[in-house]
């Protein structure tokens, strides 16, 4: 997907959460996010969405078989922070790179920064027969804003790639620590 078409898929989300921002900055993180979330829920209905307290719930499990961690940003985003044990696709990939599962049924939880790319991603994967892919609601942002553990080169880190200055609202201020690119 050109980032053109993915700019124009979010407008309508993007004019609700840019109204939240600017009326009720002190809200404008739990608001946009809940608007976000209901955005990337209805955009991609067929698309399961796993919260972020079930994921962390599902990590700690050592008895559970653990999921593929899969960040679907670009590397600048990635370099920043991503999740311990994730691996990296890029946005526009068809698929899962061969080798990195053997079963269309092994569980790989997706996330990006606010879940749009990712359930992009489940659902191109979702067509393919895989069956057992969901999407991180609130994806990387959510996770951080509650203080859940993100690494860059294997260290712990406090902050998140923004994406863009208005997505990068979506962060809490002290993980939006490096300027937002706006050339998007």
């Amino acid at each position: 997907m050109t980032v053109r078409r993915f700019a124009a898929s979010l407008a309508t989300g993007l004019m609700a959460l840019k109204s939240v921002v600017f009326a009720r900055p002190e809200e404008a993180t739990r608001d946009g996010m809940d608007r976000m979330k209901t955005l990337v829920r209805t955009r991609f209905p067929g698309v399961r969405q796993m919260s972020t307290a079930a994921l962390a719930e599902w990590l700690k499990d050592g008895a559970r078989p653990q999921p593929l961690l899969v960040d679907v940003r670009t590397e600048d985003e990635f370099a920043v922070s991503h999740l311990s044990g994730a691996r990296r696709l890029d946005p526009s990939a068809a698929s899962l790179p061969p080798g990195w599962t053997a079963s269309k049924a092994v569980p790989i939880v997706f996330y990006c920064s606010v879940g749009y790319r990712s359930s992009q991603m489940v659902e191109r994967l979702n067509a393919k027969g895989w069956t057992n892919a969901v999407n991180l609601e609130g994806s990387i942002f959510e996770w951080a804003n509650e203080g859940r553990p993100i690494v860059a080169g294997g260290r712990p880190v406090h902050a998140v790639h923004p994406y863009n200055t208005t997505f990068g609202k979506l962060l809490r201020p002290e993980l939006r620590t490096l300027p937002a690119r706006t050339s998007r």
